[in-house]
């Protein structure tokens, strides 16, 4: 089967059009087959790329036009040809997002599946692509940065040649393209790239650098803790930084992150600021899918089939689990404390909790419904659906400390993640691709460790019962309890949406606002009588006491409404796990009101030092 060729070039980038041409040595005789990809692989929703497409046209290798029809949304098929057939078509790309593709005379870039047709029947062909650079002495100092393979005569970071084994590895390697920050380090010996496109002032690229070794490095000895084998022989870290923007997507050897400016660490300035600790996490994250989720896979995406979704009940344990080793990893690097870490954790059990829907849906059914609910959420999701990346993480939590709990710290969830690697990532993709079925993962779970994980298989993962996280910290040292904040003001039951007005964007079951009759939408312009406002509501709400009953006028749409309401009980806007009092030996209990009481509680445990050596062994200090 002879190579596919394809050439791409920015050819407008005040119009946002990447010119395209595909073409194919030896197309099927009855008429050659194009498909473009509906998903991106990591983001689980139906996006529809193929609108982007423009002006596309067919001609064979005398250059005369051959008919092209469009068969389905996402489907063509050419008339015959002798010779060569090759497709020139333009892509409208302004997507600022790690999904899809991007281009304006600042920066171009791209991810495969929103700008390479894919000729079917020639899926497994050698794919080469000439990446070309905009015309104009504008862009003389643009670069190009990619985990792709260069073709000979190419330079790292160069325009020209590039190649791919097959369509799934061309569409597994976003491309930048632009001027950016380089820096390179080695993990083990692999070479890391770090990208940074966009304007930042004062980039502290060094201490990035040293950072992501860190955790790339505590990352590799997981998985092969004798070899300290990374799976790739080279990593491109790709970030665009730019005002307001967060998330992250996965490929086989590179990632494509965007942040805000500000979360990137500032040289000269030593401290770890919430906004970089983030960063770092979803760098964490996205590194550790290049085992869990590119090359362990659930069996429904081994392989992918990029035309409709792909279902699955585990994305629980391969977004959950992530998520669970992201923030681990740090401190196991040493580049978080673990007072940092205990609050991290305790954000995401606030978050959890936060919503009604974790009691109506289990991380299994959320990991089914991911495309049609977690990726379209509206404004009654919280009361609805549970999320597999948080509620999976704690589900992750739940299972290490169980494992560890009943094997004495002689397995742990480590080890669980070591035989997923053995048996279906470390060879992914130098034979048949396997996957992991879903009735196999119990099972594997228990060979791996030897623990009795049946009730919580029963109720975190395929329940709706809250994990009872306090007991389970409780060997640890660590207490959990509710934390309202420093004003402890009663609550409406509500979250605001962004803005001067007090718009509601979320009304909480069973919640005071929603029991007076509000909605998500409406916006509140009085309480008893005195102006109310985004800016001035907690200061309102914190001269009443839980219980206190007020009148508040709100419009929906343009109706005025009045409503008379009961105000709740302060609302536990985070949960704190903190270290118990370790010099006087004594156990402190979490408290038992609100939402805790469902989690469990602990007494004593042992031991100062026995807590101390049980808090190390977990978090790797």
């Amino acid at each position: 089967m002879k190579p596919i060729r394809y050439t791409i070039v920015p050819k407008q980038p005040a119009a946002h059009l990447f010119e395209i041409t595909v073409t194919v040595a030896d197309p099927d005789p009855d008429g050659q087959r194009f498909m473009l990809p509906v998903w991106i692989p990591g983001s689980y929703m139906v996006r529809e790329f193929e609108r982007n497409i423009i002006t596309l046209r067919a001609f064979n290798d005398a250059g005369r036009k051959v008919r092209i029809d469009k068969t389905d949304k996402h489907t063509w098929h050419a008339a015959p040809v002798k010779g060569a057939l090759t497709l020139r078509y333009d892509v409208y790309a302004w997507d600022m997002s790690v999904r899809a593709a991007h281009l304006d005379d600042s920066v171009g870039f791209f991810n495969g599946t929103s700008v390479f047709l894919a000729a079917l029947g020639h899926e497994e062909a050698q794919c080469v692509v000439d990446i070309r650079k905009p015309d104009g002495p504008a862009y003389r100092a643009w670069r190009v940065a990619t985990a792709l393979p260069e073709a000979r005569g190419t330079k790292r970071y160069g325009f020209g040649e590039y190649q791919a084994q097959n369509y799934d590895e061309l569409i597994d390697h976003p491309v930048t393209l632009g001027e950016f920050e380089l820096a390179t380090f080695k993990a083990h010996g692999v070479p890391h790239d770090i990208v940074i496109a966009g304007r930042v002032v004062g980039l502290d690229m060094p201490r990035l650098a040293a950072d992501l070794k860190r955790i790339c490095e505590a990352q590799i000895a997981l998985f092969e803790p004798k070899s300290k084998k990374a799976p790739v022989d080279r990593y491109v870290f790709m970030t665009q930084a730019v005002s307001d923007g967060y998330g992250g997507l996965e490929h086989r050897a590179s990632t494509a992150l965007i942040c805000n400016r500000t979360d990137l660490p500032v040289a000269g300035r030593t401290e770890m600021t919430d906004s970089y600790r983030t960063y770092l996490g979803l760098c964490s994250h996205e590194y550790f899918h290049t085992w869990n989720v590119k090359r362990i896979k659930p069996a429904a995406f081994a392989p992918y089939d990029l035309t409709r979704e792909n279902y699955t009940t585990l994305l629980w344990l391969f977004e959950g689990f992530t998520s669970y080793y992201d923030d681990l990893i740090l401190v196991r690097s040493g580049v978080i404390s673990e007072d940092d870490y205990l609050t991290m954790v305790g954000k995401t059990i606030g978050s959890v909790l936060r919503g009604s829907g974790r009691l109506k849906q289990s991380v299994a059914e959320s990991s089914f419904d991911t495309w049609v609910k977690y990726y379209r959420q509206d404004e009654n999701a919280t009361n609805a659906i549970v999320s597999y990346y948080t509620k999976g993480s704690l589900v992750a939590l739940a299972f290490d400390l169980t494992i560890r709990a009943q094997t004495g710290h002689r397995r742990s969830l480590d080890d669980v993640m070591r035989v997923l690697w053995q048996r279906y990532g470390r060879d992914f993709y130098r034979g048949k691709p396997v996957g992991v079925e879903e009735a196999d993962v119990e099972a594997l779970f228990a060979d791996a460790t030897g623990a009795d994980l049946a009730d919580l298989f029963a109720n975190g993962v395929h329940g709706t019962r809250d994990l009872p996280l306090a007991e389970l910290l409780a060997p640890a040292g660590i207490e959990f309890v509710p934390d309202a904040g420093t004003n402890g003001k009663p609550s409406l039951g509500v979250r605001l949406r962004g803005g001067a007005e007090c718009a509601l964007a979320v009304v909480y079951d069973g919640g005071a606002a929603q029991k007076a009759g509000l909605s998500a939408g409406d916006v509140l312009v009085a309480l008893d009588g005195l102006r109310v406002t985004a800016s001035n509501l907690d200061a309102l709400l914190a001269r009443y006491l839980p219980g206190a009953k007020v009148e508040v006028h709100a419009f929906r749409r343009d109706e005025l409404r009045v409503a008379q309401l009961k105000l709740d009980e302060p609302e536990a806007l985070r949960y704190r796990l903190k270290v118990k009092d370790e010099t006087s030996g004594k156990s402190g209990k979490a408290g038992k009101s609100g939402k805790s009481a469902k989690l469990g509680h602990g007494g004593s445990h042992g031991s100062s030092d026995a807590s101390r050596g049980w808090r190390a062994r977990w978090l790797g200090i």
